[in-house]
């Protein structure tokens, strides 16, 4: 047993990991006792009084304020959450087991902690609808949870994620976070003062050695990955600042954000995650810190970073033209892809924090639902009959309830119809944009009348980024090719006889003023000034594969030089009522595999029609991928794949109903 005040060697803590934890619950598990409530670094011994569940048909929606219906899934899931807490008389007592938050499960991982606020949260929390307000069960489980988060503290001030000696960026970042906040509920209850001391102790740790500039394991010189997690540490390290003023680390957090502003953003817009762009984690993540860092420090020191980021993500996504909601640049994220975003997205979610940069950056409006649209969301919500269901374990991201009290932001429909109005590629019928990063990555966005595309050249930041073209779209019928991520058989490419493809490749790009070998070259700088015909080469790393791409009014020559035989690799969204066609006249069924000996396949939907020609006879396939788009499913992805020997000229051509191609 630890003597109190005493900091146990974390060795020592970590011994017998996992193993260990379940024997320990083994023998504990159901134990009813006295609350136990211990403060100082002592662990505290005996069972602990298991949490009571709510009374059958409780809670009721309609005794939830709207913004604050995200709470409900806690509630019922607090219960079982609390009382998977680790009560045996070890070193894993207050260990917070069950699987309910990150991996891995494991006793050292500190990040499984971070559910220490949401108990705090519902522990002060005054509102009619919770039972647990001031419930000494509840404090003293959560008491043990805060001591074991505690010892797991290095000396040095920072946590541990993935292994029991690492100095983890994002396990400190979001304990300096996840803990002031808990502080602040303590505090606020006058509950566990000594603990408090406690917390107030390691925060101080904590951020003397997050805010080191001297710290690579945090501050990398020149760019500052994986951006989200300094972030969060930066929004921490103000409330704990607020919470207990010290004026060097003012000092230090005011230099740190001014550091994160000059390093954490691409010149291209993007927030690095975690060392290329990603639509998903810069909106549902990163921003929400921001408005925390904002709210903290008192001023929108981010506001800069903030708008750079939406001109930046104006240009990653197009909208779907019957309003079923937004298409991305998948296949460019380097960490986790956001294919598509509904209008109004599940309500349970991280982005309604972000929502509140809406009222400040316009162009943000368009990734928010409308208000009204929530509204009515939130009003079916509570007139619902059934119960609320629980949250499983693993789904119970402690960053929704933690957010919640920093407010919200929504658009009204009116405006996020003008804020989608006003999207590059709806704006403008003719651009070109290529946005570099130093580290030799090439995003290029290109507006023609009869469609924009997205495409990713250079240097992958990583292994799951798909290079080469990722995004088809024409103005008036929407997508009709989107690349995916992280995959060879998902992605527009040419694929090799062993599965490889040129997207899995560094692409090393060349830009013509016209076609490909014959216009004059372009330097990258200079591609913007390019308003006719573009033209592109590529080269993989090893050689294998070269595309020279022309990219005219109506559309996209592809031609293909490969050292071994390959096949062009063409990722379709089709809707149910396309008219899709070979060249033979045999129709294609969306959702129905198909195949044919043909020389081309056209795609029609509404008056526009998307041809893709290969100029010759080939067995060609379009195979449905298990990949739908939007909540209503309304598309999916379906495989088309065009073999071709060792050089192919593919052509997407598209054309309208009594209109020219490209008029």
């Amino acid at each position: 047993m630890a003597v109190a005040g005493a900091r146990p060697n974390r060795r020592t803590l970590i011994v017998g990991g996992v193993a260990g934890l379940v024997g320990g619950l083994a023998a504990t598990r159901g134990a009813q006792a006295a609350p136990v409530t211990t403060a100082g670094g002592d662990p505290g011994s005996g069972p602990l009084a298991r949490l009571a569940p709510l009374p059958a048909g409780a809670p009721s929606r309609a005794g939830f304020a709207a913004a604050e219906q995200r709470y409900a899934p806690y509630l019922v899931t607090l219960a079982d959450m609390v009382n998977d807490i680790d009560d045996s008389d070890t070193e894993l007592r207050g260990f917070m087991a069950g699987g309910w938050w990150r991996t891995p499960v494991e006793s050292f991982n500190a990040r499984i902690m971070e559910h220490v606020a949401t108990l705090a949260w519902f522990h002060g929390a005054d509102r009619p609808w919770n039972p647990y307000r001031h419930d000494p069960v509840l404090l003293a489980r959560l008491d043990a949870a805060i001591g074991y988060y505690l010892r797991l503290q290095h000396d040095d001030g920072s946590w541990s994620e993935f292994a029991p000696d690492e100095r983890s960026r994002a396990a400190t970042a979001f304990a300096l976070g996840y803990l002031s906040k808990t502080l602040r509920q303590l505090r606020d209850a006058r509950a566990l003062p000594e603990r408090g001391a406690e917390i107030s102790a390691a925060l101080h740790r904590a951020m003397t050695w997050f805010l080191d500039p001297g710290n690579s394991g945090v501050w990398q010189d020149g760019m500052v990955e994986f951006a989200n997690q300094p972030a969060a540490g930066l929004a921490g390290a103000a409330k704990a600042l607020n919470l207990d003023p010290d004026a060097g680390l003012r000092r230090l957090l005011d230099d740190r954000i001014a550091y994160y502003a000059a390093h954490a953003q691409s010149p291209a817009g993007f927030l690095y995650e975690p060392r290329g762009m990603d639509i998903a984690y810069n909106l549902n993540v990163t921003l929400t810190e921001f408005h925390e860092i904002h709210t903290e420090v008192g001023r929108p020191v981010l506001l800069p970073v903030v708008r750079r980021l939406a001109e930046w993500l104006g240009h990653t996504v197009v909208p779907e033209p019957d309003g079923a909601g937004l298409v991305s640049f998948a296949s460019g994220a380097a960490r986790t892809p956001m294919y598509f975003l509904d209008p109004v997205t599940p309500d349970r979610q991280q982005r309604d924090l972000g929502s509140v940069f809406a009222r400040s950056v316009p162009g943000l409006r368009v990734f928010c639902p409308a208000q009204e649209d929530r509204d009515a969301q939130r009003a079916a919500w509570a007139a619902a009959s059934e119960p609320v269901a629980a949250l499983a374990p693993g789904d119970t991201n402690p960053r929704i309830p933690a957010n919640i009290p920093y407010g919200e932001g929504y658009p009204s429909r009116r405006q996020r119809d003008v804020a989608i109005a006003g999207l590059p590629a709806v704006r403008h019928s003719r651009f070109t944009q290529l946005r570099a990063d130093p580290n030799d990555q090439h995003y290029l966005f290109l507006r023609r009348p009869s469609y924009y595309l997205q495409a990713f050249l250079g240097t992958r930041p990583n292994g799951v980024v798909r290079a080469g073209l990722g995004l088809l779209w024409h103005p008036d019928a929407g997508t009709f090719v989107h690349g995916g991520q992280n995959s060879n058989t998902e992605c527009w490419a040419t694929v090799l006889p062993g599965g490889g493809t040129d997207a899995a490749s560094n692409l090393t790009p060349v830009y013509y003023d016209g076609p490909a070998g014959t216009g004059p070259v372009v330097a990258p700088d200079r591609v913007a000034a390019v308003r006719g015909d573009l033209g592109l080469r590529w080269t993989t790393t090893s050689g294998n594969v070269t595309v020279a791409a022309l990219f005219t009014d109506a559309g996209i020559v592809r031609e293909i030089t490969t050292t071994m035989d390959a096949v062009e690799q063409v990722p379709l969204v089709l809707r149910p009522d396309d008219q899709v066609r070979w060249s033979t006249g045999d129709e294609v069924v969306a959702g129905v595999p198909a195949a044919a000996t043909a020389g081309s396949l056209a795609i029609t939907r509404g008056d526009v029609t998307l041809t893709i020609d290969w100029g010759q006879a080939a067995d060609a396939s379009v195979t449905p991928a298990t990949r739908t788009y939007f909540l209503d499913e309304s598309r999916r992805l379906h495989m088309l794949r065009i073999p071709h020997g060792r050089a192919g000229r593919i052509a997407y051509t598209f054309t309208s109903a009594g209109v020219a191609p490209g008029g």
